[in-house]
């Protein structure tokens, strides 16, 4: 029986996605068709779909869009933006230099990888053509940077991935093995995302720095001005607040994430309607239309990949694919590499949410039969999928900074090649010293 529903469940997926069907419609018409063989009443998977929105730490999801969407709207980003700019100097590779820290800074606000791509990319992008840069490393670096955002806390994939592996406990067998495992918690994993999204920054610095010379890129003849540095600081000081108000009081445990987004957007309206003076009502309803769109787009992808997902449990799917691919080995650096390949893989053509919902329930059980902390899975799992961002043919950060650069897919796609693959070095150190992850959670006594 696990084999013939395997198959149909699988194949009706697959069959829909190379038709060119939406993820959605895939994931929900294969479960219905695994509903109807099995014989199941159709009213339980409306059940499924309908409990799967009903958990506190979902409404997290929609508050962190909408402040993401806000403090873009507020000045907020462009401030953020100008200080990461002030910094650059006469430093090799500056102004690109900027751009990924601009990236960290804003992805520490929006937790959403093709915002943070936007944000920067409508400003950084320009200002670095101006500069001499080409027109294909401008945007690549962009969209190399992008991917931070969904790695840095708060990161709305990692808010996925909490609520995914919430349920799932590690089965016994694994328990005797490897001693007891964490307990996966939002906050937990927002703390653990911290060095790997600096470590994941540094060697995109790096590869810039080293690709900025080869070219010729070089920085303002002036040298640093500390006066220029000292205004930015001055006028993006609420904006500098922002992020170490929303993470300052999540790991202070001040509040909960979910309550941290409320704060977020909050503070936001304080500092756009009374101190920035910039958030209009004609904004303020833009932010609301595309914070609705994305919620709406992504809790469709949560009914379907839920009830997806619960059919692979109970049919015990997951528990078969650990098992073979434990019997190909046990070396738990052989199956991180294996595991890092096929997300790799798999974030080239699916949706990062959609991906981390389908692929929790059937991977985590592999990761706990090894001995893998599921923390340190989360965050690696996030920023494996991150890469998905800068590649084709989904490559959603590929195709904003396109839009804003006017120039092809194909030539940003072979200039962030070199960036992605000090991305994947860095994952695998990631992945291969679990401390990067753990230590700061513990240090902090999570």
């Amino acid at each position: 029986m696990e084999a013939e529903i395997t198959t149909i469940l699988f194949g009706s997926f697959l069959l829909l996605l190379l038709i060119g069907a939406p993820i959605t419609v895939a994931l929900g018409v294969s479960s219905l068709v695994s509903f109807l063989y099995l014989g199941e009443n159709p009213l339980k998977f409306v059940q499924i779909a309908f409990t799967s929105v009903g958990s506190f730490p979902l409404m997290a999801l929609p508050a962190f869009i909408l402040a993401g969407a806000l403090m873009e709207a507020a000045g907020i980003s462009k401030r953020l933006i100008n200080v990461a700019e002030s910094f650059a100097g006469p430093f090799t590779g500056g102004i690109s230099a900027a751009t990924v820290m601009a990236c960290l800074f804003f992805g520490a606000i929006s937790g959403s990888g093709p915002a943070t791509t936007a944000a920067v990319g409508m400003l950084m992008i320009p200002a670095m053509i101006n500069r001499g840069y080409d027109k294909g490393y401008a945007s690549a670096v962009t969209a190399s940077s992008g991917g931070l955002g969904i790695v840095i806390p708060p990161s709305i994939p990692m808010v996925i991935f909490g609520i995914a592996a919430l349920g799932m406990a590690p089965p016994a067998e694994a328990v005797a093995e490897h001693g007891t495992f964490q307990s996966v918690s939002i906050s937990k994993l927002f703390i653990a995302g911290f060095v790997p999204a600096f470590l994941i920054a540094s060697s995109l610095l790096f590869m810039n720095y080293l690709l900025a010379k080869k070219r010729g890129y070089s920085g303002s003849a002036e040298g640093w001005s500390l006066q220029l540095i000292g205004t930015q600081l001055y006028k993006g000081f609420w904006s500098l607040m922002a992020p170490l108000v929303i993470l300052g009081g999540i790991y202070t445990g001040f509040f909960t994430p979910t309550e941290a987004a409320i704060v977020a957007i909050a503070y936001t309206l304080v500092v756009g309607v009374v101190i920035y003076r910039e958030l209009t009502w004609s904004a303020l309803f833009r932010s609301l239309e595309a914070t609705t769109w994305l919620t709406g787009r992504v809790l469709l992808i949560l009914f379907t990949a839920t009830v997806f997902g619960r059919l692979l449990v109970e049919n015990q799917i997951p528990a078969i694919i650990a098992d073979s691919m434990l019997s190909v080995t046990t070396n738990i650096y052989i199956i991180w590499a294996l595991i890092i390949f096929f997300l790799l893989f798999v974030g080239m053509f699916m949706e990062t949410l959609a991906t981390i919902l389908i692929l929790v329930p059937v991977m985590l059980p592999v990761a706990y039969s090894v001995g893998i902390d599921p923390i340190h899975f989360g965050v690696v799992m996030v920023c494996a999928l991150g890469i998905g961002f800068q590649t084709p043919p989904l490559g959603e950060n590929l195709f904003i900074a396109s839009g804003i650069s006017n120039i092809t897919i194909e030539e940003i796609s072979l200039r962030a090649l070199p960036f992605a693959a000090i991305n994947t070095i860095a994952i695998f150190i990631i992945a291969y010293v679990p401390e990067l992850s753990l230590w700061l959670p513990r240090l902090l006594g999570y």
